[in-house]
């Protein structure tokens, strides 16, 4: 009997478990979705920001980024300030020295000076740093002279005239001349050079009493902005007659031979054998006729 009241009460308790079960469960099913509705807005407030904030912060990245490409940055200010003041430098050097030959607009004035447009900022380096610009009188040919600015109003000027188009002042390192090739150098100057300015660099007479100047004083920045320009009598060597390498290679022998020693004695300008054989005569053969005369006296 006892076994059937125990076997009785656990149907009973497990009909009991059974019906909680399924009471919570319908309880559960038929439970209004608030809840859960707004756990879910919860959660989809929450991304939404997190999304707003990702797409500002993204606009933001791109904004600054567009902003910081479209402004200039400081330096590149005060270059092109500097670039400004030194335009206007030049122009009032040009207005004050320049003007009455080559003209108000640069187009040169007829039977004075010729038009300055294209010829680059190269030219006006080469004239004006070697003194041979600004002219005081009317010549066959400028000479080389002490210039008449400094560095500064050079550059200057040649920025102004420079702007009008023409070969920019060229860049010669130290480097690029210890690495040249001397022997190419040597052999390019004999074949484009020496006709004109002698094998040695001392310059020689032409024609209507012009003439290449010596190259003893020249220095890289000159004999290259000269063969980018040609001034007076020289021709121009264009990339396609000589490149910047072999542009290099002949200011690296001009340089060698500038500081080229004469271990005989004096060199008597290096011009060839004319001056040497006027010294043994106008020398050697005079002090010879002293000699001879004071001998005759003598005996």
């Amino acid at each position: 009997m006892a076994t059937t009241h125990n076997s009785s009460n656990d149907k009973q308790t497990g009909d009991r478990q059974g019906v909680s079960t399924m009471t919570d469960t319908a309880d559960t099913q038929s439970a209004p979705p608030s809840a859960a509705s707004s756990a879910n807005k919860r959660r989809t407030g929450r991304k939404s920001k997190v999304r707003r904030a990702a797409a500002l912060l993204g606009a933001l990245a791109v904004v600054g980024g567009m902003y910081s490409y479209a402004t200039p940055s400081n330096a590149e200010t005060n270059a092109s300030a500097s670039q400004a003041e030194m335009m206007k430098t030049g122009q009032g050097i040009y207005d004050k020295t320049c003007i009455t030959c080559h003209g108000a607009n640069l187009e040169g004035v007829k039977d004075r000076g010729p038009s300055l447009l294209g010829v680059g900022a190269a030219a006006v380096y080469f004239q004006v740093s070697t003194g041979r610009m600004p002219m005081t009188r009317q010549e066959a040919q400028t000479i080389r002279k002490p210039a008449k600015f400094g560095h500064d109003d050079t550059l200057a000027l040649a920025a102004y005239i420079g702007q009008y188009g023409g070969p920019a002042i060229p860049e010669v390192s130290k480097e690029s001349i210890k690495n040249a090739n001397l022997a190419e150098g040597g052999e390019l100057f004999r074949l484009n050079c020496a006709s004109c300015h002698n094998f040695v660099g001392q310059g020689g007479a032409l024609s209507s009493g012009k003439f290449a100047p010596s190259l003893k004083h020249a220095t890289p920045v000159d004999i290259y902005s000269a063969m980018l320009t040609g001034p007076q009598n020289m021709p121009v060597f264009s990339p396609n007659q000589l490149t910047d390498e072999q542009k290099v290679n002949i200011i690296a022998y001009v340089e060698s031979l500038q500081k080229t020693t004469d271990p005989g004695g004096a060199s008597i300008g290096r011009t060839g054998p004319v001056p040497e054989g006027l010294v043994i005569w106008l020398g050697g053969i005079s002090f010879m006729l002293i000699c001879t005369v004071w001998i005759a006296g003598k005996s």
